[in-house]
Order: structure tokens, then sequence, then C-alpha cells
């Protein structure tokens, strides 16, 4: 038997592929299904099912395409939803057959109502490995508050109330020395404050997670629960949809989306299209000289959660200036996230830009300690930290005003334009994103500093407020 967790760190992801006697299951694939399919034929396996813990609001997964090409079935858990393609509806504690091993399915409604477990029993009988998608992660549990976005009469507190009675009837029943395979860890907006870890045993769980205190009650459960939860990022809907509807072929979205556009060809598409002009490059690169009107989002941090927040039309034409080299894995890594529509690609990127003579523009990039200096020089200059309400509240700047970039739509109403903004947010990357989303929007007036909270923070050239411990991290 193999158990493999593929994790993706842009997503905090984890799909699982495991193997017996041949025949071959993988648990919530990404969109990109290739890699897979390639693990299978290097072991001579057959991929026999495609199984899914729940529609995922946070990507799209790659069961359809995964299902069309090796033949597998996919399935899901007791749910009532019509899809747009073809499933198999599993029962509670239905056993499914995978070599000499057996998934057995646990229905656990709470994240969602259709979310379930599968529990692998291994050749010898013993139940071995839980996959709990996003019923359980390592140190929290998934947040009840999303299926209300897409069914609207399921309250959060409904269910919250049932994500309780899974975790002490299906979850909290079972042996200590299983292995916890959840769908996400730290950085994930499906829960509030996971750990880094991607997998632990079940006995450490209920010792240590906050969720499975055998003390707790559903109504105090349910309180601290939804303490702290802050709105979904707006694209969550329709990556729900997407997974029940159906969605193009990845195949056909790369094909549409990896084509090499010369500067004259770039620019004479943008100007028709209106498409949007994403520049994935690092912050301290697109500071340096990028094409007007561009936003900043790099491809070296949690590019499809950004993605997802930051641009909220999810059929948004995309054009894209990538580092050379990195062109379509930035096409995918949009695709991930039903963002299918980019148009192609800056050919030879800025360096081709400058050499064709055309537009530039720039963000001024600043140190810690020339921030001080700027500072000290005017104690009244406008300070915008862009990072969570939760990590502000944490530690700030005194004087210091927070505009979380998850919410720019909202944040930018404080920003005068008159004024120039020091700019930073924990280390660099959002600050960037922020400055070059205004900036496409007429705002002029900023000063980016590099480093962030971080190196501000041990520079220790500024007054900071008391340090508070945040109980969640959304």
């Amino acid at each position: 038997m193999t158990v493999e967790q593929i994790y993706t760190g842009c997503l905090a992801q984890g799909a699982y592929y495991v193997e017996s006697k041949g025949e071959a299951i993988v648990i919530d694939p990404l969109r990109e299904v290739q890699p897979y399919i390639e693990k299978a034929e290097k072991n001579g396996a057959k991929i026999k099912y495609v199984f899914e813990t729940h529609f995922h609001a946070d990507f799209v997964s790659g069961h359809i395409d995964l299902a069309k090409k090796t033949g597998a079935k996919i399935v899901y858990g007791p749910t009532s939803a019509k899809t747009g393609f073809e499933t198999y509806i599993a029962q509670d504690g239905e056993v499914f057959n995978i070599g000499d091993v057996k998934i057995k399915v646990l229905h656990t409604p709470g994240h969602t109502m259709e979310s379930s477990c599968y529990l692998l029993i291994d050749e010898n009988g013993k139940e071995t490995a839980l996959f709990t998608g996003d019923t359980l992660f390592i140190g929290d549990v998934g947040r009840p508050d999303l299926a209300q976005h897409v069914i609207s009469d399921l309250t959060e507190e409904k269910l919250a109330g049932h994500l309780f009675d899974s975790l002490r009837n299906k979850i909290m029943p079972l042996n200590d020395d299983l292995i916890v395979y959840p769908a996400h860890g730290a950085g994930s907006a499906c829960g509030k404050n996971m750990s880094k870890e991607t997998s632990d045993t079940l006995g450490n769980q209920k010792k240590t997670n906050y969720a499975l205190r055998p003390e707790l009650t559903k109504e105090l459960f349910i309180g601290e629960v939804l303490n702290g939860l802050m709105p979904p990022p707006g694209y969550f809907p329709k990556n729900v949809l997407m997974n029940i509807q159906g969605y193009e072929s990845i195949d056909t979205v790369l094909e549409r989306g990896n084509k090499a556009l010369n500067p004259r060809e770039f620019e004479l598409l943008a100007n028709e299209t209106h498409a949007l002009i994403l520049d994935t490059r690092s912050s301290r690169e697109f500071a340096s000289g990028f094409i007007p009107n561009a936003i900043n989002i790099g491809i070296d941090g949690s590019f499809a959660v950004w993605v997802g927040t930051l641009i909220p039309d999810i059929k948004q034409e995309i054009l894209v200036v990538a580092d050379n080299g990195r062109e379509e894995e930035v096409v995918t890594r949009l695709a991930r996230v039903g963002y299918d529509y980019t148009l192609g690609y800056l050919n030879g990127g800025m360096d081709a830009w400058r050499a064709a003579g055309k537009e530039i523009d720039t963000v001024k990039n600043i140190t810690a300690a020339e921030f001080a200096q700027a500072e000290a020089n005017d104690p009244k200059i406008a300070i915008l930290d862009v990072r969570k309400a939760s990590e502000f509240n944490s530690e700030h700047i005194v004087n210091a005003e927070n505009a979380p970039l998850d919410y720019v739509n909202d944040s930018m109403k404080v920003v005068n334009p008159d004024i120039t903004y020091y700019v930073h947010c924990a280390g660099g990357y959002r600050s960037m994103s922020f400055i070059s989303i205004l900036k496409s929007r007429g705002y002029e007036n900023f000063v980016n500093v590099d480093g962030g909270f971080n190196e501000i923070k041990s520079s220790g050239m500024f007054k900071l407020t008391d340090y508070v411990c945040p109980t969640t991290l959304l």
C-alpha cells in the first residue's frame, strides 16, 4: 500500500494518492491532473476512483478531467446536489475496495452539508488513516460559514452545530493512532488558525485541537468556531459552482493562455480587450519598472489566493507579465482558482517592453532605516499598514492606519490622493499589490517599505503597540 500527500503551498492544499495492488485513488485532486496520471502509469496502476471530500470553494478540483482521462469514477459523500457531470453518490458507511485496502465513507456535515471523510483500512483490516477534507485540520476545524454563500438558508450556526455532531460522533470515537490527513494547512482561508504541520495523529489532535476538547458543549463550540471569522474571499462561491456544474478542460485553458505576444501585440490586445495586466514578478522587480496600470501579485507567494481575492470577476480576461520560463506556471496557477481566460503573455518580459521603447511606471521602494529617517524628519507622515486586521491588532506602528489588502475596495476609501503614504505589510508582497491596484485607479502618492513590518520591528527604530497574541489568522 502506498499513501502519498501531494501538498501545494500556494493554495495550502493537500491532495492524496493511494495505491494498492495495481489500483489507485486520488482524493481532492488539483486542476492539473497529468502528474497523477503519470504517477499511476509509472507504477503500472489504474486510477479507479476520484474521491471528493466536498464541493471545494478555494480551488477548482481536477475531478472532471481526471475522470475523463482515466475512466475513474467520481465519488462524493451523501448529497442531493445535481452535478453537471457523472458522479457516484456514496452512502454513509459505504466501503470501496482498492486493491487489498478499503476506503470507508464517513459523512461529516458541518463545513458543508456534503462534507465527508474517508477512512483508510489497510490489508490487515486495520484503520490506519483518515482523509478529513475541510472537516478537521491540524489545530483547527473547517469554517462553517461558506455553504451559506451558496445556499442561503444554511446559516453558519446550523452548520457549526452539524460540525460539532460530526466531530463528536464520527471522528472522535476513532482510534488515537489514526493519521489525520487534512485538505489544507496554514495559509488557507478555509480555517482560522491552522498549524503549519500537514498531518498528525488523531490522538494528538484530541489533546491539542481546541475544537476537540471533551468538555466543550455544542453551544460553546458554536461560539468558539464562529468567533473571529471574516468574510470569505469573493471567488469562493464561484469556485463552488464550477466544481458542481463543470468547467473547461485544463488543456483548453493552457492552450489559450500560453500564447507568446511581442510588445506590439501585447499592447494592442490590452487596448482591444480591456484585459487586466497581471505582473507576477517580485515586488522589487515590479517597483523598478512595470507597464502602467498593471497590478502586481507575485507568483512566489500565496498567488492563487490573492488572485481570487483581488480580481473580482472570475471571467476577467488577463494578460500576463512573468519571469522568463514561468509563463505556463502562471497560467496553470490562475486556472487552479478558476481564472481561465488568460489571453497570452509578454514574450521576453519587461526587457522586451523596455527594448521596444514602451512607457514604464515605477514605485519608490525604501528600506526600514530610510523609513525611520523619513518619520524622524516628519513625525506626522501618513503610514498605511495593509496587513490583515488580525495582524494589525496583534502589533503595529503607533499612528499607523490599517487598510487591509483583503478588502482593498473599502480600504482605498481612507486614502487621500493629495497625501503621500508610506505603505507596508509583513514582508513587502502585499504592500506592492495594494500600491499597484491604487495606482491603476489613478492614485499616485505611495512609497513602499521594502521588507515590511518584519524589517520595521527588527530595526528597533519605531514605536510599536504592545504585542497581543492573535486568536485568528483571518
